[in-house]
Parts: C-alpha cells; sequence; structure tokens
C-alpha cells in the first residue's frame, strides 16, 4: 500500500489521568476545568475530596479519563491512612500522572514526600503541572519551574513535561490536555459522548451538599461532615412536563455540639445549605429537585471503621 492512500487520520486515544499534589494543590480546579462543568468538589478547605471522582475531557482524537484522587499527606486517623492506599491503588494504574504544585506557594515537605513516592512508580509518564499561575508575577514563576525541574533532577524523575496553568483564568488548560492526549493508549472512547463523570449520581448529589454545607463553616468543622444521600425518586403524580425529583439526604457530624452550627440560628444555616446545593444539583440532574436534609450525629465515625464502612469509606 502506498503512502497516498494511507488513511492520513491519527488513531484515537483514550486512557486515564490523575493528578496528584499535597491538599489544596488546584487538583479539583483543574479537573473541573479541563472537562468544563462542575464535577469535582473545590473548596479552599483542603482535604475535601475523598471519592475518585472522575472527570471526562472529551475530543475528537482522544477521551481522557480524570481520576481525582484525595491528597496524599501522613495520616494521622484511619480515615487518612484509607484514603492513602486510595492514592497508591490509583497512581499503579493511569496512564498520566500529573503532579500539580501551586505556583505562589515553595515547595515545601508535603511537596517532596510526595515526588519520592512518585520516583518509586517508574513506567508512568509524569507531568509537572504549576498551579495557580494568575496568583504570581513572571520572576516568582521562573523560580518555581526551576526549583520542579531541580526536584525531578534530584530525585531521579523525568518529567515528560512541565506545564504552567491557571484553571481559573482558563490559562493554557487546553493546552494541557494536549500534551496529555499522545501519552494515552490507542483505544477507542471508554465512555459514551455525553458522559462527564461515571461517579453514581448519588455520589455527585452528596458531595454537592457536602461543599455547600462546608462553605460557611470551614474553621469548625473542617472534615466532620460526611452526608449520605438515603434516596432520590421523582415524585409521583407530577405531570411529564413539570418533573420534580425528592432527594433525602442526612449529614452526619461527629458530635452534638456540632449541630447547632450546620444547622444555625432558627434553622438559617442548613436552609441556605440547602438552597445553594439544591442549585448546583438541579444544574447536574437537569431537573427540578425538592431537597430535604436533617443532620445526625455519628459519634467520631472518622475513626470507626463501622461508621466509615457504613458512610461509604
Amino acid at each position: 500500500m502506498d503512502r497516498a492512500s494511507a488513511p492520513s487520520q491519527a488513531p484515537h486515544r483514550a486512557g486515564f489521568a490523575c493528578f496528584v499534589g499535597r491538599p489544596n494543590a488546584g487538583k479539583s480546579t483543574l479537573t473541573n476545568a479541563l472537562v468544563g462543568t462542575k464535577v469535582a468538589i473545590t473548596s479552599n478547605r483542603p482535604q475535601t475530596t475523598r471519592h475518585t471522582v472522575r472527570g471526562i475531557v472529551h475530543r475528537p482524537d482522544a477521551q481522557l479519563v480524570l481520576v481525582d484522587t484525595p491528597g496524599l499527606h501522613k495520616p494521622r486517623t484511619l480515615l487518612g491512612e484509607r484514603l492513602n492506599d486510595v492514592v497508591r491503588t490509583t497512581w499503579a494504574e493511569v496512564d498520566v500522572i500529573g503532579f500539580c504544585l501551586p505556583a505562589d506557594q515553595k515547595l515545601g515537605p508535603g511537596d517532596r514526600f510526595i515526588a519520592s513516592e512518585l520516583a518509586g512508580i517508574k513506567k508512568t509518564p509524569k507531568i509537572a503541572i504549576v498551579t495557580k499561575t494568575d496568583l504570581v508575577d513572571s520572576k516568582t514563576l521562573a523560580e518555581q519551574l526551576i526549583a520542579i525541574q531541580q526536584l525531578g533532577e534530584e530525585l531521579g524523575i523525568q518529567w515528560a513535561e512541565i506545564v504552567p496553568v491557571s484553571a481559573v483564568g482558563d490559562k493554557q488548560v487546553s493546552l494541557l490536555a494536549d500534551l496529555i492526549a499522545p501519552m494515552l493508549p490507542e483505544s477507542p472512547p471508554l465512555y459514551p459522548e455525553g458522559d462527564l463523570t461515571d461517579e453514581p449520581e448519588q455520589v455527585m448529589v452528596a458531595e454537592l451538599i457536602r461543599e455547600a454545607a462546608l462553605e460557611g463553616v470551614r474553621d469548625e468543622l473542617p472534615h466532620s461532615i460526611a452526608v449520605v444521600v438515603e434516596e432520590m425518586l421523582p415524585r409521583e403524580d407530577r405531570p411529564k412536563d413539570k418533573p420534580l425529583l425528592d432527594i433525602h439526604a442526612n449529614l452526619y457530624i461527629e458530635r452534638p455540639s456540632q449541630k447547632g452550627i450546620i444547622i444555625g440560628p432558627k434553622g438559617a444555616r442548613l436552609k441556605e445549605v440547602g438552597m445553594k446545593s439544591r442549585k448546583h444539583i438541579e444544574a447536574l440532574l437537569g431537573t427540578p429537585v425538592y431537597l430535604d436534609l436533617h443532620v445526625k450525629v455519628a459519634k467520631d465515625w472518622q475513626r470507626d471503621p463501622k461508621q466509615l464502612r457504613k458512610l461509604g469509606f
């Protein structure tokens, strides 16, 4: 067969990439920017991503499935250990690893800890992604790029690329996708065109409620909130053109004293959580929602294996 008649089209590629980095390095925001809608929970409180939320980037030439792992950290509780195991298992199974390092913070022990773990994973290509570049000037950015290059040399990591991005300012986000795509294996798409995430809807709804619940109480209840969606049912006897979805969810906290914080004076706080999360849930599911929220106490759930299982960890 002569060259002229060979199809000029490059083969379609598809595969998995995960973003790693210490908590609050901008992983979830980057996932959302690439996918183009809100799929991963973002919050400026570290350690809020607990589920492997996959964002799916559909392109004509490739499909990139983003696995958002929790931040790797030195564990203090059973939940912390479980999260770290999830991270390592994920790293071993993906096609590309993106290591997120914020431009506005010097490399610290947390970054070194992760980089040294990464150095042990030999085959997977690693991209160093400098996030939050909108927060620094060009001199600071240049220094960070050099520091990352040196960190790689020191630990024997060959960076496939070092890319500065700003998810918030939408700078170089599509370039990042362009760089990752060729590193994926040749494959037809792994998910249907319309899918943005393979998380069951209930898990995503729970994450949106949890994000809204964390919003005003960052300092008082950093991680002590778990949300379980008990049921999601279409309301019966509704006309076809006016559907309504009933969602019943429980917010679990660790101590009775935290109940008042979440509910707020005269229930105002909880009402606001309901209103905020309902907007996001309706956008996600594309249907009007009636949201019924209850606050319950699950004593010290972060340290109790039985409770962890019940709450889905």
